[in-house]
């Protein structure tokens, strides 16, 4: 009987392991993100819509985007290329600033 609650305790604790490390490692990759959706929105005149959420989502997009067109180039942090995803944030804020003003000017 002991021996079972040991093998159960430690497939918990590797259970629990496995879990924390893929739960950080999508905590890290979302802030990551952000950061990078972030100073798209710095450079990039305008404002993404949805604040810190748009930052984000932008950072996701545009790092896929960026990575696609210009593959890993430079540093990857959290399983994002940091230089390819800036590149395609910039150019997705570009794009939703552009649409964003105008279906706002159709609906005034």
């Amino acid at each position: 009987m002991p021996l079972v609650l040991v093998i159960l305790l430690v497939l918990l604790v590797l259970a629990l392991f496995f879990f924390t490390t893929n739960f950080l490692g999508v905590i890290i990759t979302l802030i990551i993100a952000g950061i990078v959706g972030w100073l798209a929105d710095v450079i990039v005149p305008g404002r993404l819509p949805f604040g810190w959420l748009g930052a984000i989502l932008a950072g996701l997009v545009g790092s896929w985007l960026g990575t696609a067109l210009f593959g890993e180039l430079g540093p990857v942090i959290a399983g994002i290329a940091i230089i390819p995803a800036l590149i395609g944030a910039i150019v997705l804020a570009f794009f939703v600033d552009l649409f964003w003003k105008q279906s706002s000017r159709r609906e005034v």
